[in-house]
């Protein structure tokens, strides 16, 4: 019998035996932060957020479900089996899956997927007909990519499976041996041309390919440091970001790095903890650390530019880069508008205070938040 420590990024969950056990911020954003989170003070907006549409899709529940954009068209999804499209903002149609659903919305311009968390995989076409079902060896808490005629699905013991577009009939799977110590987040992989990059627990960050599932090249995001298993926890958490030929990622409890797209060769790293992520533009990389602090680095060799430090853990998301903005949002559902060049507040929009967990995307004239609650906003900058 051994036992181990799991817990929420900084609190303590749960105790194992004889199977991996993972320190879990899956439900990082579903209850108030442990540490007294800062007051928002009043701000001077040089910008405004403007509500496009919204609409409700439904509660993600104890899971991050991540919405898929493909052109105008945004496909999004409920822990309760629900499923729904919705094109410039209307609803053009909503079914129910069968099953309740984990691991948010993978899509196409032929296709949507879905993940459960007994590891079920459902594919749909575009207008909602179901078309196949699959099964991976544990729950999927990632949204799925389709890429190449490829279903891409991880699941949670860091697997990651290619399923035929066709029939999901599985064409190759990869897997890496974990630490016995990891962390459970919803982490997918990011497609790049031929190649599917993820982040795995220990910091490594594996280009594979997608034709036979092998890998290409492997690099070290982050080296665990410390005497104990705890300490040693130095997960990629967060999807890696392709910007040119660049690809960059952050671990928890370690760096955020830069490396060459094509051959994984090292360009520049800081060390930062995040598990939130980053985002990438032409010049700059921004990253929301543990702590709830926004920091632009510049893409060319990570020196800070600045730091944005006023939103102490209210458990910041992956921040989404915007033209001449940045935007992040919060556990109390505030979506917080940052100015590129220096890091100030440019303006803020309040959503339905359920929170913000699951990834921004980009749509044509913005972006685009759910909240837990389900709340589908699609805003712009003006």
């Amino acid at each position: 019998m051994r036992a181990s420590l799991v817990l929420s990024l900084a609190a303590i969950l749960a105790a194992g035996c004889s199977t991996m056990e993972r320190i879990n911020p899956v439900n990082w954003f579903s209850s108030a932060p442990k540490v007294k989170p800062a007051e928002l003070e009043a701000i001077n907006p040089s910008a405004a957020l403007a509500v496009l549409w919204q609409e409700n899709v439904g509660s993600s529940g104890g899971y991050v479900l991540t919405p898929a954009v493909v052109g105008t068209s945004v496909y999004a999804a409920a822990q309760d089996g629900t499923l729904a499209r919705y094109d410039n903002g209307s609803q053009v149609w909503r079914i129910n899956a069968g099953q309740p659903i984990s691991g948010g919305v993978g899509a196409d311009a032929n296709m949507v997927a879905v993940a459960t968390a007994k590891g079920g995989v459902l594919a749909f076409d575009k207008s909602g007909k179901a078309l196949w079902s699959a099964r991976v060896t544990s729950e999927v808490l990632a949204a799925p990519q389709i890429a190449e005629g490829l279903v891409l699905v991880r699941s949670g013991d860091n697997r990651i499976f290619a399923l035929d577009v066709a029939d999901g009939k599985r064409k190759w799977v990869y897997q890496r041996s974990t630490p016995a110590l990891s962390l459970r987040s919803n982490v997918g992989v990011t497609v790049a041309g031929k190649a599917a990059l993820a982040g795995f627990p220990g910091g490594k960050l594996v280009a594979i390919a997608l034709n036979n599932g092998a890998a290409i090249w492997e690099a070290t995001v982050a080296l665990p440091k410390g005497a104990t298993e705890l300490e040693r926890v130095s997960d990629v958490t967060s999807a890696p970001v392709v910007a040119g030929n660049e690809v960059c990622a952050a671990a928890y409890q370690g760096r955020v790095a830069c490396f060459d797209l094509s051959s994984g060769n090292h360009l520049w790293s800081r060390d930062m903890s995040s598990a939130a992520g980053i985002d990438v533009d032409e010049r700059n990389v921004y990253i929301a650390d543990d702590k709830g602090a926004v920091h632009a680095l510049d893409r060319a060799n990570g020196a800070t530019l600045w730091k944005q430090d006023r939103l102490f853990m209210r458990q910041v998301s992956r921040p989404i880069a915007l033209g001449s903005h940045v935007a992040v949002g919060d556990f109390q559902g505030v979506v917080h508008l940052l100015r590129r060049d220096n890091g100030t507040f440019a303006a803020r929009l309040n959503t339905d205070s359920s929170g913000i967990a699951a990834e921004s995307q980009r749509i044509e004239r913005g972006f685009l938040i759910q909240t837990r609650n389900g709340g589908l906003y699609a805003l712009k900058v003006n």
